[in-house]
């Protein structure tokens, strides 16, 4: 018998089977399975952010959004052509308050001149059918077409915003511009009517006269009116913004529907589509000029709005959501 041997007998016991396998270099199997039952594994989930934190970036964007419209220089410059509109159309009428011979403008000068507030209703029907729309189309047509014209749609895709959610945050910048747009205009027309014309009570198309401060109540219904139809056309132009990586293509679209519209509603065969198109259903707003004011209308026209947001809206976000952005 060897040393090993008398060692062993002599006090230390026999390997296992499973230990005399000792492989060189390697850790043995039932130490590896005791190990692997006194540290099991555990499975941590990756943590979903929280939804406030979402919110928090959607709104954080939209800031960022809204500063980059309201510091452009192109903007701030449609934003002074409506304000000045108002004024213009004040200081003309005014002047020619004193040759008033042509019936027609006799009858607007007497409108404007007896109720100064009319001047805001007057400046809506001039500059609702072309200015306006072309300020809402050129921030809603630039809104992903331009961005995808410089290249930075891609590194705005890049960050974890989402598709829907830049879509949102673009649109809501142009309805923010469009009722900025509108106020604009309102408060040009309102000041200049006020300094240029005697304040007091209003005559309104019905023949009705009504306080002052009911006709300042039916001003801010008009705001409401007419911004909620640019933000309509606005949804129109981000739609076809989502087409063309030119913006200038957008913009020119959206304008050549609203003149399409407007040549349409000069053909008398067509009557019967004239409420389904969406311009017919801008200058509704003088149904506050009635008394009592004329609801029904302002709710179709509202219906329409929300229609044209709807399908708009709609085609916008199937487009943007399977796009390939090369740019």
């Amino acid at each position: 018998m060897s040393t090993a041997d008398t060692d062993i007998g002599a006090g230390a016991p026999l390997p296992s089977p499973a230990e005399s396998r000792r492989t060189p270099g390697l850790v043995p199997v039932a130490e590896t399975m005791r190990t692997a039952e006194r540290h099991a594994p555990e499975i941590i989930a990756s943590p979903e952010p929280p939804p406030a934190r979402g919110t928090w970036a959607f709104w954080r964007l939209l800031g960022s959004e809204l500063g980059l419209t309201f510091r452009r220089p192109r903007n701030l410059e449609l934003l002074a052509v409506l304000g000045a509109v108002p004024i213009l159309i004040g200081v003309g009428l005014k002047l020619a308050a004193g040759s008033a011979d042509d019936p027609e403008m006799g009858g607007i000068l007497q409108d404007v001149a007896g109720n100064s507030l009319m001047l805001t209703f007057m400046s809506f029907s001039f500059l609702v059918l072309l200015l306006m729309p072309v300020a809402i189309s050129v921030v809603a047509g630039d809104s992903i077409a331009g961005e995808a014209g410089t290249g930075t749609l891609r590194y705005l895709l890049a960050a974890p915003a989402g598709r829907t959610r830049l879509l949102g945050v673009k649109y809501l910048n142009a309805v923010v511009f469009a009722y900025a747009a509108t106020v604009v205009v309102a408060l040009s027309a309102l000041l200049t009517g006020l300094i240029l014309f005697p304040g007091g009570s209003v005559t309104l198309l019905s023949g009705t006269t009504v306080s002052m401060a009911d006709g300042l109540l039916r001003i801010l219904i008009t705001v409401g009116y007419v911004g909620a139809g640019m933000a309509a056309l606005a949804a129109v132009a981000l739609a076809l913004s989502t087409f063309t990586e030119v913006a200038i293509g957008a913009i020119a679209g959206t304008m050549v529907l609203v003149i399409v519209c407007q040549v349409v509603r000069a053909i008398p065969d067509l009557a019967p589509i004239l409420p389904y198109l969406l311009p017919t259903r801008f200058t509704d707003f003088d149904a506050v000029l009635r008394s009592p004011i004329d609801t029904a209308s302002l709710r179709d026209g509202l219906l329409t709005f929300g229609a044209y947001i709807a399908l708009f809206g709609s085609i916008a976000w199937a487009r943007f959501s399977g796009k390939d952005i090369t740019s």
